[in-house]
């Protein structure tokens, strides 16, 4: 799986200063979601390290000449993506973990650089697969009700579609 992710963004991004940060949080990405179908936790040890290392390295990757896309914007999206799953953890703290909120700061920095469009993209996405999966588990009875599902597979599954789309519009 981690190798089809990072040739999509490699094939998608092409050489430029911001595939360095796709290709190194692509694997942690693959462990979280993996770590959340099983245990349906997001631990601090890897989603504070997969944010913070988005941030670095984005802020390094926009000091190379050829960068596709924003550092100030990855930081916004950030920003917006994990206070807008604050707000969401906050009104509803039953309905996702605290580590879907520290994820969701780190998947908005990535979907960020690319601006806007992305952003939004990649977070409706993520959603709309989350919610597709444990309807489908519902009208199949294999969900009894009041039961959860991981969101992070789904979050994660979404942010990859955003970068992507990000990175070939920015392409052409």
């Amino acid at each position: 799986m981690t190798a089809v992710v990072c040739g999509g963004l490699a094939a998608a991004v092409g050489i430029r200063p911001e595939l360095a940060a796709w290709l190194l949080a692509v694997p942690l990405g693959v462990v979280l979601a993996g770590v959340d179908r099983q245990v349906h936790r997001l631990p601090d040890v890897l989603t504070l390290p997969l944010a913070a290392g988005t941030v670095l390295l984005l802020g390094a990757a926009s000091l190379i000449p050829g960068a596709a896309g924003s550092w100030s914007h990855a930081l916004l999206g950030g920003l917006a993506l994990g206070g807008g799953y604050l707000v969401l953890f906050l009104l509803h703290p039953s309905g996702m973990g605290f580590g879907d909120v520290k994820l969701a700061a780190g998947l908005g920095c990535a979907l960020g650089w690319y601006g806007w469009w992305p952003l939004l993209q990649g977070a409706l996405a993520g959603m709309l697969l989350a919610s597709c999966y444990g309807n489908a588990l519902r009208v199949t009875r294999r969900l009894p009700r009041g039961a959860s599902i991981p969101l992070g597979p789904f979050l994660i599954a979404g942010a990859w579609a955003g970068v992507l789309a990000g990175a070939l519009r920015a392409k052409g």
